[in-house]
């Protein structure tokens, strides 16, 4: 999953994993190109001395400790501006090598993706691109041994304009705090998030699939009359459903300090709420199937893997979308599946009705598509699962291979509960077995993977 970096990708004219040779070569004498605060360019790859590894892990360091960026091996730059092409080798040996100093060198090491841009004309070498996105376990810090003198410096760097600084003491206690405030508020704010979103729903007593997303740099969705009215007519043509083409949300409503938009009356309808920081919660009810093991009463309730999968898919790039392009979140976000018998079983209901009847037991087990009847594939019930990830929102909320792979992280480990080494549908590797989901959803998923280039 790559990161997304809008400037450059507006300058670059797509996708950084899927930039073309030329488009870097074509940047040169562009002043718009320039090294700024989230783009550097380096002539050649870096030494493997100690003045190398300090240079390596500082640069990256100082992307992650801002707002991320990108450096571009194979070009010079005069005074920032890019200058004149000079193709690095994009062999294996650079890139172990690459990888081996950020991870010995930074500290907690900072995360990044490399992208080999060969030239055509020269197979063998090119552009390489270092995408650094911004960190949340941040700061970062340098431990190659200093090549200078730095007395004053605590080895913390930050990008700043088209250069490096390096953090003060205040600097870096202050963003050691943030560091671990920050992640502890997240892991509360998820849960609260879905707290509200199961007490709005405590009535139910049928299966559920729960996915709640919080962006790890929040947002901020202003709400007021006009942009109201702009985010319910969004909001009113939205197809949740992939590949069904028809439209899901009634007019929404607000909350306190959110949207609420649902898909109608009644225990079946799907239930969102939208935050202003870019969180969100959605409920939506599963086909459930009935199955009677001694007599006429109802004793064991099933879904099958194809509909958990599909709503998951679902599920996802909708909230994704509300965190990415309501409230101009970025990076990556927290996201928790809960899958639920009766919501009167999860654990954050506060369902303490001593009348309510007990849940039936719930498992997830495909239909035989000759009989009609269970496959008894699940060994044991389980009345409630979840699965947590950290994700990528752009590549969510693009519905590319970056979803497949996400989906199958959580629902794979969904599955697992009920006794699924894996969901079998979507893999951690980008692919998509459309024949495999319901028969309720598998043509969706096909007219949805066809128009994505999944296929």
């Amino acid at each position: 999953m790559v990161t997304r970096l809008r400037r450059l990708e507006s300058l670059l004219g797509g996708r950084l994993d899927g930039i073309d040779y030329t488009s870097i070569a074509e940047l040169v004498g562009n002043a718009e190109a320039a090294e700024s605060e989230d783009l550097d360019y380096k002539r050649a790859h870096y030494s493997a001395d100690d003045k190398g590894r300090e240079e390596l892990a500082k640069d990256v360091a100082a992307f992650a400790n801002h707002t991320g960026g990108l450096l571009v091996l194979g070009m010079a730059e005069d005074k920032g501006v890019p200058s004149k092409v000079f193709d690095v080798d994009l062999d294996d040996r650079h890139l172990r090598h690459i990888r081996q100093v950020v991870a010995n060198n930074t500290a907690p090491p900072v995360p990044y993706e490399a992208i080999a841009v060969p030239n055509p004309d020269a197979p063998g070498t090119g552009f390489l691109l270092l995408v650094v996105p911004r960190s949340p376990s941040g700061p970062h810090a340098v431990t190659a041994p200093p090549t200078k003198p730095s007395r004053d410096a605590l080895r913390y760097p930050r990008r700043g304009s088209s250069k490096t600084e390096w953090l003060t003491e205040t600097d870096v206690a202050t963003a050691y705090r943030a560091r671990y405030t920050a992640a502890a508020e997240r892991d509360e704010w998820l849960i609260k998030v879905e707290e509200d979103l199961v007490d709005a729903l405590a009535d139910r007593g049928t299966p559920h699939l729960i996915v709640t997303l919080t962006p790890e740099a929040p947002g901020d969705m202003v709400i007021d009359s006009a942009r109201f009215a702009r985010y319910a007519e969004e909001l009113d043509s939205t197809e949740l459903y992939l590949g069904q083409g028809h439209r899901t949300f009634t007019r929404p409503t607000v909350g306190p300090r959110r949207l609420i938009v649902t898909e109608g009356a009644g225990d079946r309808s799907a239930r969102a709420e939208l935050h202003r920081d870019g969180s969100g919660a959605l409920g939506m009810a599963l086909y459930a199937h009935s199955s009677r093991l001694a007599g006429r009463e109802v004793d064991l309730q099933f879904t099958e893997p194809g509909d958990v999968v599909y709503q998951l898919l679902c599920a996802l790039p909708f909230l994704a979308d509300h965190a990415r392009d309501r409230a101009a979140a970025s990076g990556t976000a927290l996201v928790n599946a809960g899958l639920v018998a009766d919501m009167a079983d999860h654990p954050l209901s506060g369902q303490n009705d001593p009348f309510r009847p007990d849940s039936i037991p719930f498992r997830v087990d495909p239909l035989d598509p000759g009989s009609g009847q269970r496959t008894p594939v699940s060994p044991h019930t389980c009345q409630y699962a979840y699965a947590p990830a950290t994700v990528l929102l752009d590549d969510i909320a693009d519905r590319g291979r970056g979803l497949l792979e996400a989906t199958a992280v959580l629902a794979d480990e969904l599955l697992q509960s009920f006794g699924y080494p894996e969901n079998g549908l979507v893999t951690r590797a980008g692919d998509l077995r459309a024949e495999g989901f319901t028969a309720r959803n598998r043509g969706a998923v096909a007219v949805w993977a066809r128009e994505a280039g999944l296929t």
